[in-house]
């Protein structure tokens, strides 16, 4: 039986290989490799016999089977017995030889299996191949491939028997006349010769010791003989590669004699190929082979072909090597191992012939050559020794090539020349020196990376691996050391070798301390008289200015700082203990940033405090001077680099600052005021520096030195008259100028203080003046140049500052005060107003404000005009708004910041309430319609940014201790300033509204000062506002107003009642502001007040009303209207009716704006229900309408409309016409449908009052009214709305369809209108259900005692005719769940039987009435009574059970959903009947997770969690529950297989069972879940243990995935074959 079915098994899975879908044919294959793994010997008997009884099978189909062949043999060599093995043999060989024509695929697979046979049957694989590989028969093409790979894969094996073979082969080789055959024939004899090759290398592990070499040389020379001479002159390339590739190792087995004597011929005839073949690394290796073995025997051959093989190698190497060509780089390795050989056995004639092409000019030329000189230094070491010197000197022309390829080769060259001592020779120096250079290839000048096709090498690539090189050699090879110390010390000045700076220091400081280590001398560098050293002033100077920018170069400041650390001896002997501690900090600060994170002004000061340590540990003046004049030497090197020269200036102003030589420093100060570049920026800075930097010691004589300079001839000689009309010479003139009064500035910045006071005014601010301003002929002529201000400006903010910050500075009289103030006046105001392209504001301002801390203070009118001048200037040009990439941003801020900073200096002058009252005053924002226009967004908020940013400053960082305030004066304007402030605290820009809390803070506190307080308290409330700050800072909207929420919070706590009103109303002023973010914030902090001080307000609310109203109609942003309706509704929960009767004396009809407001009254239901009631007395508290006769003679008198009523009925329609109203009119349904039909009738026939009518037409005549104001069509639109609201949609539609709305109308059909109200059948009862249905899902059901009536109610509806009707029944029964929880045990069987009716409801020939039952079932099995669920339990499983297979979605999923919920109803307490129930849902469950529809399988996923725990079965429960959780992805052939797995350990006796139900949705209508039945099949018959194998019907089952394999699906084909594999284990 077992034999039989496994057989079986086989047959079908080998007929399925013919399937046409590739996926499902290697699905198949595999299944068979792995019966074969478990069943070897019948896999391949059933292979053999299916291809032995298929002898028509297509060869396609025959490969895959003979693949899996080879795969069970490979797998299973050793297990199998030789009959079995026999017959495969036989097998494979008749396949492999069946056609005479070439299948190579087919003819292949059966070769492999051959091979992989013949690895333990050697002999009977050969004894079958030679059989068909007789003399005198041309074989089978694949018969010799064969013999050829079996004797590389069972060499021992193979070689006893090639003497035989070739002797067979050799007069095979003149019959051969394809050149398949020819090719193949060339192939066995490489792969003989390779053999034999590795026979003979292990002679000691060989079965037969015996065999020679000689043995094969006859045979080999024959065949030889035929290659070389007749197949090699082939036209054929694929025949003569195979040829060429044979050759060589051929050539290891000739006899010396005849490869002497062949040589000749076969060495010219291989590098001919080179010619005919693109691809030319098979001649290469085969040429390399033919050299090695002609070395081997010491043959003379060579020196005769060494020209031409020279030659033709060269050129092979000089082919450009492009990096995705893996061919040419194996042919270059090739080419290169030919030349180590020439190498050894002729190095004089290779050299002569190499050197000389370094001469050449062509690229390829001088790289390929350089290849070659690298590879033999280091292949041939032994024997280029002697030739050193001749190698070097012919590397001068390489180094001059400037091209990167070359440069690449050459730095190559150099390292392998470092390794074997080259670099020790006479000419060493230079090789260093190119490196050297390499190093410092600049990264910005180096070209572009191109593409992988291109010729070009990128450059950096070559500076790469230079400073790679240097780094290793200096490091590794331990030769080098004498060589490059101390002669890479010389590159260390000099400005063209800077880039290499890095790596130069990382090699001298590991020289240094192998140095250190081995016990030099005390100073490692010993100069003995070499004078191309440089000093150690020079060292020093040079690597402390390089270091100033420390991240450039890879890091050279690091490694500047390292290299001087371990010279300390060198620069200095007393230096070793300072720098030893100096240095880490250093480099410990330099590893805390980033290049982007490094503060450079903070890194250069580090600096110049370890200068400014250094030269006082040595303390010697010679030593300094000397210093400082190297320092000033190297100045002019820095001219490229700005940076580095300005921080050389630093240093030499605090090296002169050390020096005790006042001639030295006047000197120096001297030639640097000569040889400065006054026409760069940085260079003016860097002097002036200098020079202040110099004056903290030295102050006198600095100050003298620069008024010797502005005498001398060298600064008076550009500024003569004539001169002063030339541009060049003008400029010229004024850069001087500016230089000289940044030094006066940085020097009173850096002066003395003591000594300051008694020279600003004679000596700084005269000579500063005096430099600005130019005389000619006796006239001050105004300079334009702006470099020249800006430089006046900061110098005489430094000096300010200077003085202000001296001991006696607060007492100091500066007389040139309002002069100064004055002229930077004149700079704001000349800058162009419609623009902000420079900084000459900012620094005015900054100077002004350190000015105006000074004495004496600026007179009233001088304070006024220079703040009206200043914030005019900024005025002007308005700010980018945030969040725009904007180069002149940061420009923006720092001027803003310059001005605040101006403000709160004038403010601290006055710090009394008059002074802040003058702030304000001249702060006052300008009106709108003076603020420049300009294309950037908020330019209406801008000038309300100013006072908000700028005020409050000083109050808010020193609260009023520093105001008199006198307790009791009102604060009569806080209200004002609050609005004002406040809704800026959501300004667009982040600072501002950290000022705007600011203001706020201070304001508060004002107010408590004048409430009595003292200067000390503080008041908890107001302190929260500072931690609020951080809310403002956040971008998200909602955080942001937030934060304005509780500021306003805050002031309603501290607002005095008085000041409300006034807050409010400039707040309401607020809404309009052009900057949307401070209108909302506004409307924020409007609606705060109201909700917390609105009690206060009742008087106001008309007012207030009013003012809203006003403010809608003057601006139209979406924004204000939601503000205004917002407000209104927070004031109308305080005061309803006030806000109702002031909107009701709106005038009629309703403006848009009125009506959006009474829409916003319905916003909350309870506000709502209080309006709609305040609205039906309204309506209904006076007479509809009065009459009157419009002529004396007239019939009948008209009736005219009232207007409160009608007014109420208008605002009753908007309120009722907001979508919130809903559950107020629900409420009131029953008094709103009563009073508004009474109204309808009432107002039949009613006119308008004239003056109505008069508006009504010109309404009616220019298109704008919308909605008729006509009492019985206003009344009639109420009506409307309310039954809209009310959900009954489908009456207002049946109404319009039948012309009811416009019967209701009119006098005539009145009547006929409320008949047709009143005449609404099915569509009233669906409505009328669906209302109760919902309402039980209410919690107000239970509070009003309505759920008795409503169940009955329902239930009183069970059989109603309607579907629709039934179903919202069971609904509605449903929500009672949700509703009242904890009713439905009470009421369990009314509920449960109404459900269950609902499931067995036949009249419904969609099952939707199901579906609703089965979805309420759900919801109320967790609320039910155990018992009363387990009456029905049983009925209900077996009721759904048909959905989960239902074609549709909605039904697959409730009914699953509700089968877990049934198992979680009864988990611990599972009768044996419902488990019954369980056990039959369980594959579909699991089949399910497989389901086309999410909402399917997320049903199963939560079904199967709930069927865990009542299957007894811990680790079952464990896996659904870790698997099975929403949201998270499943593997499902892996969740599969380990339920299955747990399924066959615990419940074996369900194997049939779950069978059987897979074997059912092998039908499915479903592809997924065709797909996923085998494998519950396939994964359980894994797992099922022996003794329960019975169960399985294996007939059935086979018959069926057998079908299965035919399904259209190739995924479900798949399956069925995986399925197959597994099968094996019922064997």
């Amino acid at each position: 039986m077992s034999e039989s079915y496994v057989k079986r098994l086989f047959t079908i899975l080998l007929d399925a290989v013919t399937d046409k879908d590739p996926q499902v044919q290697e699905q198949v294959c595999g299944a068979l490799c792995a019966l074969g793994e478990s069943q070897p010997e019948e896999a391949l008997r059933a292979c053999e016999e299916h291809l032995r009884l298929h002898d028509k099978l297509a060869h396609p189909y025959r490969t895959m089977i003979l693949r899996v062949m080879e795969t069970v043999v490979s797998s299973h060599l050793g297990e199998l017995d030789k009959g079995l093995a026999r017959a495969s043999i036989l097998l494979a060989s008749s396949e492999m030889t069946k056609v005479k024509e070439l299948v190579c695929d087919w003819q292949q697979a059966a070769s492999n299996v051959l091979v992989a046979l013949g690895k333990r049957f050697i002999s009977s694989v050969m004894e079958e191949i030679l059989s068909k590989f007789q003399p005198g028969v041309l074989p089978h093409h694949f018969v010799v491939q064969t013999l050829a790979n079996l004797s590389v894969s069972n060499v021992f094996g193979v070689v006893p028997f090639l003497t035989s073979i070739l002797s067979t082969m050799l007069p095979m080789l003149s019959a051969a006349k394809p050149d398949s055959m020819r090719v193949v024939f060339c192939c066995a004899l490489q792969r003989f010769s390779e053999s034999t090759l590795e026979y003979l290398a292990d002679l000691d592990q060989a079965p037969d010791p015996t065999v020679r070499k000689d043995a094969f040389a006859t045979d080999i020379f024959s065949a030889y003989d035929i290659l070389f001479h007749h197949w090699l002159q082939s036209r054929e390339a694929k025949l003569r590669l195979a040829v060429v590739e044979a050759l060589g190792p051929m050539s290891h087995l000739l006899p010396s004699e005849k490869l002497e004597e062949q040589l000749p011929k076969l060495l010219p005839g291989v590098l001919g190929l080179y010619k005919k073949h693109a691809e030319t690394v098979h001649v290469s290796r085969s040429l390399g082979q033919i050299l090695e073995a002609a070395a081997s025997v010491g043959s003379r051959t060579l020196d005769v072909q060494l020209d031409s093989l020279l030659a033709a190698l060269h050129a092979q190497i000089c082919v450009p090597v492009e990096s995705s060509s893996p061919l040419v780089m194996s042919n270059q390795k090739e080419v290169l191992r030919c030349f180590t050989v020439l190498a050894c056995c002729s190095p004089d004639r290779l050299l002569a012939f190499l050197l000389p092409k370094l001469d050449t000019s062509n690229e390829r030329t001088r790289v390929g050559t350089l290849q070659v000189v690298r590879h033999i230094i280091n292949s041939a070491a032994a024997q280029m020794e002697v030739k050193q010197p001749f190698i070097l000197s012919s590397m001068k022309l390489p180094l001059l090539d400037t091209n990167s390829k070359v440069k690449r080769a050459v730095v190559q060259v150099i390292s392998a020349m470092a390794h074997h001592g080259y670099l020790e020779q006479p000419g060493g120096e230079a090789m260093i020196e190119y490196i050297v250079q390499q190093c410092a290839l600049p990264p910005e000048a180096e070209p572009q990376k191109l593409g992988a096709n291109s010729e070009a090498l990128a450059a950096d690539s070559v500076r790469a691996i230079s400073v790679s090189t240097l780094y290793l050699v200096s490091t590794t090879v331990d030769r080098m050391g004498d060589v490059l110390w101390p002669y890479l010390f010389e590159f260390l000045v000099p400005v063209r070798f800077t880039g290499a700076l890095t790596p130069l220091c990382r090699s001298l400081v590991h020289l240094a301390q192998k140095r250190q280590e081995a016990g030099a001398h005390a100073l490692l560098i010993q100069y003995n008289g070499n004078v191309t050293l440089p000093s150690p002033y020079a060292m020093a100077t040079r690597l402390l200015a390089v270091s100033s920018s420390p991240y450039l170069g890879d890091g050279r400041g690091a490694a500047s700082l390292r290299l001087l650390s371990v010279l300390h001896r060198d620069i200095h002997p007393m230096l070793g203990q300072r720098w030893a501690t100096a240095i880490p900090l250093l480099l410990e600060h330099l590893d805390g940033y980033t290049e982007e994170t490094l503060s450079r002004k903070e890194w250069e000061e580090k600096l110049l405090m370890f200068l400014r340590d250094t030269l006082a540990v040595v303390s010697d003046n010679t030593w300094i001077c000397q210093l400082s004049l190297e320092m000033c030497k190297q100045l002019p090197s820095y001219n490229g680099t700005p940076l580095e020269k300005n921080f050389l200036y630093k240093c030499i102003g605090t090296t002169l600052g050390a020096a005790s030589s006042k001639e030295v420093v006047r000197k120096h100060l001297q030639e640097l005021l000569e040889t400065a570049r006054y026409q760069e920026e940085s260079e003016r800075e860097g002097l002036a520096c200098c020079f202040g930097i110099c004056a903290s010691s030295h102050l006198d004589d600095t100050l003298a030195q620069l008024e010797d300079f502005v005498k001398s001839d060298v600064f008076r000689k550009s500024a003569g008259i004539f001169n002063i009309f030339k541009d060049r010479s003008e400029n010229e003139v004024e850069k001087v100028k500016s230089a000289l009064i940044l030094c006066y500035g940085h020097v009173a910045a850096r002066a003395p203080r003591e000594l300051l006071l008694a020279r600003v005014e004679s000596d700084i601010f005269r000579n500063m003046s005096q430099c600005f301003s130019t005389k000619v002929l006796g006239i001050k002529v105004e300079t334009k140049d702006l470099g020249l201000r800006l430089c006046l400006a900061q110098s005489v903010c430094m000096a300010s500052q200077a003085v202000r910050s001296s001991s006696h500075g607060s007492s100091f009289q500066l007389l040139r005060k309002p002069e100064l103030v004055a002229q930077m006046m004149e700079f704001i105001k000349a800058e162009p107003s419609d623009s902000l392209r420079t900084p000459m504001r900012k620094k005015a301002m900054l100077a002004c404000t350190y000015l105006a801390s000074l004495e004496p203070a600026l007179e009233g009118q001088a304070q006024a005009d220079l703040i009206h001048s200043c914030l005019h200037s900024i005025m002007a040009v308005l700010p980018e708004p945030e969040g725009v990439d904007s180069h002149q941003e940061p420009l923006y801020l720092d001027t803003m910041q310059a001005l605040k900073d101006l403000l709160t200096s004038l403010l601290q002058r006055n710090m009394t309430p008059q002074g802040l009252q003058v702030m304000v005053e001249v702060c006052a924002p300008e009106p709108m319609d003076q603020v420049p226009e300009g294309p950037r967004a908020g330019a209406g908020a801008w000038p309300k940014r100013l006072p908000a940013s700028a005020l409050p400053e000083a109050p808010a960082h020193q609260p009023p201790a520093h105001l008199p305030l006198q307790a009791l004066v009102p604060f009569h304007n806080l209200g004002l300033l609050l609005g004002l402030f406040s809704p800026r605290c959501a300004d667009l820009w982040p600072a501002t509204r950290q000022e705007a809390v600011s203001c706020v803070y201070s304001l508060l506190y004002l107010q408590l000062g004048y409430e009595g307080f003292s200067r000390d308290y503080q008041d908890d409330v107001v302190e929260q506002l500072l931690t609020l700050k951080d809310g403002l800072g956040h971008p998200d909207p909602a955080i942001l107003f937030h934060t304005c929420h509780s500021v306003a919070q805050i002031i309603g706590k501290r607002l005095p009642p008085d000041q409300l009103i006034s807050l409010l109303l400039t707040l309401f002023e607020g809404l309009g502001d052009p900057d949307q973010n401070c209108s909302r914030a506004a409307a924020v902090i409007v609606n705060c007040l109201l909700k917390e001080r609105g009690h206060v307000l009742l008087e106001k609310v008309p007012e207030i009303v009013s003012v809203l109203c006003s403010k809608l109609q003057e601006t139209h942003g979406e924004h204000v209207l939601q503000a205004a309706q917002h407000s209104v509704y927070v004031l109308a929960a305080r005061h309803h009716a006030a806000v109702v009767s002031s909107l009701l004396g709106s005038p009629l009809p309703f403006d848009s704006h009125t009506c959006t407001l009474w829409r916003a009254l319905a916003v909350e239901p309870g506000l709502a229900t209080q309006v709609l009631g305040l609205l039906l007395e309204k309506m209904s508290g006076d007479v509809p309408f009065k009459e009157s006769r419009a002529f004396l003679l007239s019939s009948a008198p008209d009736r005219v409309a009232t207007l409160p009523p009608l007014a109420a009925t208008c605002a009753l329609y908007e309120v009722a016409s907001a979508p919130a109203s809903g559950p107020a009119v629900l409420e009131l349904y029953p008094q709103l449908f009563a009073a508004l039909l009474l109204r309808v009738s009432c107002t039949v026939g009613v006119q308008l009052p004239r003056n109505l009518q008069a508006k009504e037409r010109k309404s009616a005549s220019s298109g704008l009214a919308s909605r008729s104001l006509e009492p019985c069509s206003s009344a009639v639109d109420a009506l409307q709305a309310v039954l809209l609201r009310g959900g009954n949609d489908d009456v207002v539609q049946r109404m319009e369809l039948e012309g009811g709305w416009q019967l209701l109308r009119t006098s005539a059909g009145h009547e006929e209108g409320v008949t047709r109200l009143a005449s609404v059948y099915e569509m009233q009862r669906v409505s009328s259900t669906a209302f109760l249905a919902e309402l039980l899902s209410s919690n107000t059901v239970n509070d009003l005692m309505l759920l008795e009536s409503l169940l009955d109610n329902l239930l009183a509806r069970q059989k109603d005719t309607c579907a629709r009707v039934r179903r919202l029944v069971l609904r509605g029964l449903a929500n009672v769940a949700s509703g009242s929880p904890d009713k439905v045990r009470a009421h369990g069987p009314q509920l449960l039987t109404a459900m269950i009716g609902g499931l067995d409801d036949g009249d419904d020939p969609h099952s939707l009435v199901a579906l609703e039952a089965m979805v309420g079932l759900a919801r109320l099995l967790d609320l039910v009574e155990a018992w009363d669920l387990r009456s029905v339990l049983l009925h209900v499983a077996i009721r759904i059970r048909p959905f989960f297979d239902s074609e549709k979605v909605e039904f697959r999923s409730a009914s699953i959903r509700l089968f877990g919920h049934l198992n979680k109803a009864c988990q611990g307490d599972c009768e044996d009947v419902f488990l019954e129930q369980l056990v039959g849902g369980l594959a579909p469950l699991l089949l399910h997770l497989q389901d086309p529809q999410p909402p399917v399988a997320a049903a199963c996923r939560f079904a199967l969690r709930m069927c865990g725990p009542n299957l007894e079965c811990e680790e079952l429960a464990a896996i659904f529950q870790k698997h099975l959780q929403e949201g998270r992805g499943l593997h499902f052939g892996e969740f599969l297989n380990t339920t299955c797995k747990h399924l066959m350990h615990h419940f074996p006796d369900l194997l049939g069972r779950l069978l059987s139900t897979s074997l059912f949705y092998f039908k499915s209508s479903w592809e997924d879940i065709r797909a996923a039945a085998p494998m519950l099949t396939g994964f359980l018959a894994l797992h099922v243990e022996a003794e329960r194998r019975p169960q399985v019907d294996l007939e059935q089952l086979l018959a069926a995935l057998q079908l299965l394999l035919k399904d259209p699906a190739p995924a479900v084909r798949v399956k069925a074959a995986e399925t197959l594999g597994r099968l094996v284990k019922f064997a």
